[in-house]
């Protein structure tokens, strides 16, 4: 999956998988996370957000299934 760099002070890059609904988070520190079943929208209005961690810590870290992929 590709994944595409952002300015955030915590996330290095993000991808996403349409088919299979997978969100894949680079941190700076060098950790990759996949989220499973985040729907196209939830992406969307993520890679609009200005402050992607908070985004993220609010809307997708508790709510959906994830593994540690690096």
């Amino acid at each position: 999956m590709q994944r595409y760099s952002v300015a955030s002070s915590n996330i290095a890059s993000i991808g996403y998988d349409e088919p299979t609904q997978t969100l894949e988070v680079e941190f700076v520190n060098g950790s990759i996370y996949q989220y499973y079943n985040v729907p196209q929208n939830m992406y969307d209005n993520l890679m609009r957000e200005g402050s992607k961690g908070r985004f993220l810590n609010t809307y997708i870290k508790n709510a959906y299934p994830y593994s540690r992929v690096g």
